[in-house]
């Protein structure tokens, strides 16, 4: 009996092991636990939604406007850039605090696929942090090329900051979570690829959990 389990998890090891090598074949840059991370994802994102976990689905349901404007933030790029968010005005803009090392990472695929279907008309900006058991820990040279390599990303990437609440919690940020700046939610990113939405007006619609897929029915939907 000890024998045939010993033979049946070494040979589920081996068969795990070559899942990961085939599923990142084509990766460039990534380390060990980055391809498990990403081969393990679907199950990660599933066992979510079906637990509850991370998967919030927050709309303003009454329209509420924003007593600050969106509009007045100006953000910093990954490559040192300047971006006033003014220059978005007419399109939809999804912002998403993003990590290299997270479960969730694999989410650059999807979100690079809504950038490239929608990019007309939504615009996506990632914003890389270290908020979340320190899962982003590269600088933002590593981080821009890391996207780059292994998903190829090519919508905008903010410079490297803090998410949550604090006193180094990034301007956009602060309007996202303080109802007393965005109109109406204070729900800060429960993890790594948490969403927020905001129409073409400049108000905030949404709020999606991480187990909440860019690709999903329920963010389709949203960007109607």
């Amino acid at each position: 009996m000890l024998r045939k389990t010993i033979i049946f998890f070494l040979s589920a090891g081996i068969v795990f092991f070559l899942y990961v090598a085939i599923l990142n074949w084509d990766t460039m840059d990534m380390s060990g636990r980055q391809k498990i991370m990403k081969a393990i994802y679907p199950a990660i994102t599933s066992v979510g939604r079906w637990l509850g976990k991370n998967a919030d689905v927050i709309e303003n349901g009454n329209h509420i406007k924003p007593p600050v404007p969106i509009y007045d933030i100006t953000i910093e790029l990954n490559d040192g850039k300047s971006q006033p968010l003014s220059a978005f005005r007419g399109k939809k803009i999804m912002i998403v605090n993003t990590a290299s090392d997270c479960g969730y990472t694999a989410q650059y695929d999807g979100l690079q696929a809504l950038h490239e279907k929608l990019g007309d008309r939504l615009v996506i900006i990632g914003f890389p942090a270290n908020d979340f058991k320190e899962q982003e820990k590269g600088t933002d040279e590593e981080i821009g090329a890391f996207c780059r390599k292994n998903y190829g990303v090519s919508f905008l990437l903010a410079k490297k900051a803090s998410v949550v609440k604090g006193n180094n919690q990034q301007e956009i940020y602060q309007w996202l979570t303080q109802k007393q700046k965005n109109g109406w939610n204070s729900k800060s990113p429960s993890w790594n690829f948490s969403k927020y939405l905001i129409n073409e007006e400049g108000v905030l619609t949404n709020y999606f959990g991480p187990s909440i897929e860019p690709g999903s029915e329920t963010i389709e939907s949203a960007l109607k």
